[in-house]
């Protein structure tokens, strides 16, 4: 439709180029003058204007479609998306909250982080979507549809049709001049000759009226878009801006947790302290059991407990009662009968 259009504009310059070689050699005869030219200069600059008016205008709106028919793809793919990604985080938070591992909760601490951090995210990209489509798309298509376009490309269509009726309006006044040089004093011809031109200085004005209307609706249509447009994509690049920035956000909070309870998991373990009373030294038992010898009451004792050093222990570990240490960290002590240390004494 478009290939059609230009190659009519095209032949209807062709044609008035024509007519205007045509017009200027009657006029040369002395009779009409160029006068008569429908293609003067004020009314060519008019036309080339509205000609770049209305094809400024359509690309416009077809831009503007083209936004429109983008931002509603991407609402519906995100959507989807969204749909998705909110199972994702139902599943997470599902995870997390059972728990149901038997060594530790480090996992589910960390799938409960990710489960309310991506529905976080997801509720910031629904109110993306909803953005984009309350101030992008509704606004532009409002426009492309709407009534200010379409009566001033209307307003440009009626005055190239009457532009075609003036130019064939200027043919027939060639013609009947051409008729009065060929029959002067014709009275029938006089008449009908002033009936064309009166015909055809009425289609010049109402022509040039209508030019400047339409031309200055399609200025006003122009602008509007040139605004419109551009405030609709700053819009959504802001929207899009602060979405990211949010989620932006919640990410680092979600990867320091996650990376905190990572770490906690990795970490070795401390060893355990076990605070058991100090023995009483070897000394302060000899002593006990020397006085207990001297008063001859060690019959009343049935064990001795004794320190010894510990010669012939294996390299290893020794069990105590809080569990297994190292040898190192033991001292060795034996329970000997009282009679076994008299007689080494």
């Amino acid at each position: 439709m478009e290939a059609i259009r230009k190659q009519a504009s095209r032949f209807r310059e062709q044609v008035a180029r024509q007519q205007q070689a045509v017009l200027k050699q009657f006029g040369a005869g002395g009779y009409g003058g160029s006068d008569n030219l429908i293609t003067d200069e004020a009314e060519l600059q008019q036309h080339q204007k509205l000609e770049k008016l209305y094809i400024s205008t359509r690309t416009a709106k077809h831009f503007q479609r083209d936004i429109v028919r983008g931002v509603e793809g991407y609402i519906i793919i995100g959507s989807k998306q969204v749909e998705i990604e909110t199972k994702l985080s139902e599943d997470s938070k599902k995870y997390g909250s059972e728990n149901t591992c038997t060594s530790g909760n480090t996992l589910s601490k960390a799938a409960l982080s990710f489960g309310r951090a991506r529905a976080h995210m997801e509720k910031e990209h629904g109110n993306l979507l909803k953005a984009l489509g309350t101030q992008v798309a509704e606004p532009l298509r409002a426009m492309v549809m709407g009534s200010p376009l379409e009566d001033a490309r209307h307003l440009a269509q009626r005055y190239d049709r009457m532009r075609q009726e003036a130019e064939s309006q200027t043919i027939e006044v060639s013609k009947r001049q051409a008729r009065m040089r060929e029959m002067p004093g014709n009275h029938d011809l006089v008449m009908k000759l002033e009936s064309a031109e009166t015909k055809l200085h009425d289609l010049k004005s109402n022509m040039s009226i209508l030019g400047k209307e339409a031309a200055s609706a399609m200025a006003t249509v122009e602008g509007q878009q040139q605004r419109l447009t551009l405030q609709r994509l700053i819009a959504m690049v802001e929207a899009e801006r602060t979405y990211h920035q949010r989620v932006l956000q919640i990410l680092d909070q979600l990867e320091s947790e996650m990376i905190s309870e990572r770490q906690r998991l990795e970490a070795p373990p401390a060893p355990s302290v076990v605070d058991m009373p100090s023995p009483p030294p070897f000394e302060e038992v000899n002593g006990v059991y020397t006085s207990q010898t001297h008063n001859e009451s060690t019959d009343c004792m049935g064990y001795f407990l004794g320190e010894v050093t510990n010669n012939g222990w294996a390299e290893g570990e020794c069990k105590g009662k809080a569990g297994w240490f190292p040898f190192a960290y033991i001292e060795k002590r034996e329970r000997v009968l009282a009679s076994k240390v008299t007689e080494v004494f």
